[in-house]
């Protein structure tokens, strides 16, 4: 392990020792924040790869990716009027590759917005700089203007917020936790104070070892973004792997290394993530008063925007290749959900037909 791992781990145990187990939600936010602090994640597998990083993202398959988020916010924009005055807002930008690929194409159509991007990585930082150097950067949503209407695009942002995890025992419906078992590892545990008022009547009768997960960062996030949607006018674009209708059980994972590795085993060192409950979320949008809403498979999104199309053009074997791993329902395409929702006016998004 490296020596981040082992002081985060350390740190972990002592609190455990002196406080009792910690919440699922603080062992994945504390994990994550020193994991992007502390290194650039993204690079593909082996010797040849620019940061020897855990996983790549849509962005860094093709710039297809990215090409097709563009036509999607200029396709917007020119329906809405073509207003002068417009803010690009990317959440967890990364490279700032998507933004990039995005931006080119909406210049080619006469969008030319300004740029902020929100990433708490310092590392990340850097190599967005490099490659949008106009750009405005922001810890987070709250120090973006408000003075103008807004495209906002997030792709895989809300997966790394902590999740809340809530148990049913025998006795009732507990806060999961995380504890030490006889060997000094963590190990997941019940907490000892009852939560079944913070459960959905409909759901409290569950069996015992019933898992639901709730995600108090990407709901804030959310009425956030349908507020500014109100009072500012645009959209916004939300793209990750997660799941459209309610349900149960733990989805937290870890990859390292481009592997799944336990979850618990590398505080610090491994990126931690978890389905996005896209239902929960389009509910928040709604009850804010987002004028449209839509959801769909990022493969369909993708084919309706015209990626195939896209992919025919550029041409090659390689191509063929990146289009299958973004498109397929055996790759991305059904995993990865993409949802929208607009306000002030704006017209709905195109892209969305019935799943």
């Amino acid at each position: 392990m490296s020596g981040a791992t082992d002081d985060l781990g350390a740190r972990f145990r002592r609190l455990i020792r002196s406080h009792g187990p910690m919440p699922v939600a603080r062992f994945m936010g504390e994990s994550n924040a020193r994991y992007y602090a502390s290194r650039d994640p993204l690079g593909a597998p082996g010797p040849e790869a620019e940061s020897g990083g855990d996983f790549v993202t849509a962005p860094d398959i093709s710039q297809m990716f990215g090409e097709m988020v563009g036509v999607w916010c200029a396709d917007l924009w020119m329906r809405a009027g073509h207003p002068q005055d417009i803010l690009y807002v990317e959440l967890g930008p990364g490279r700032g590759t998507l933004a990039s690929d995005a931006l080119r194409v909406m210049e080619r159509h006469g969008l030319a917005p300004r740029i902020h991007l929100g990433e708490g990585s310092p590392v990340l930082r850097e190599k967005q700089r490099a490659a949008l150097p106009g750009a405005q950067l922001h810890d987070d949503l709250g120090s973006v203007p408000e003075d103008a209407p807004i495209l906002l695009v997030a792709n895989e942002f809300l997966d790394a917020l902590p999740v809340r995890q809530l148990v049913r025992t025998d006795t009732g419906w507990r806060e999961r936790m995380i504890a030490l078992d006889a060997n000094d590892d963590f190990v997941f545990a019940a907490g000892p104070n009852p939560m079944d008022e913070a459960v959905p009547d409909d759901r409290r009768m569950a069996e015992p070892g019933t898992i639901i997960e709730t995600n108090p960062g990407a709901a804030a996030v959310m009425g956030e973004v349908v507020r500014r949607l109100s009072h500012q006018g645009g959209a916004a674009l939300f793209i990750d792997y997660g799941y459209l209708a309610p349900r149960f059980g733990s989805t937290l994972q870890a990859v390292k290394g481009h592997r799944k590795v336990d979850p618990l085993a590398f505080p610090g060192s491994a990126d931690l993530t978890a389905l996005v409950d896209f239902a929960a979320l389009a509910e928040i949008a709604q009850m804010g008063g987002a004028e449209w809403l839509s959801a769909t498979t990022q493969g369909a999104w993708l084919r309706a925007l015209g990626i195939e199309a896209r992919a025919a053009a550029l041409g090659g074997a390689a191509l063929t290749r990146d289009l299958r791993r973004l498109v397929h329902a055996d790759e991305m395409g059904d995993l990865f959900k993409v949802m929208a929702l607009g306000g002030g006016g704006w017209p709905a998004g195109a892209g969305f037909g019935s799943l």
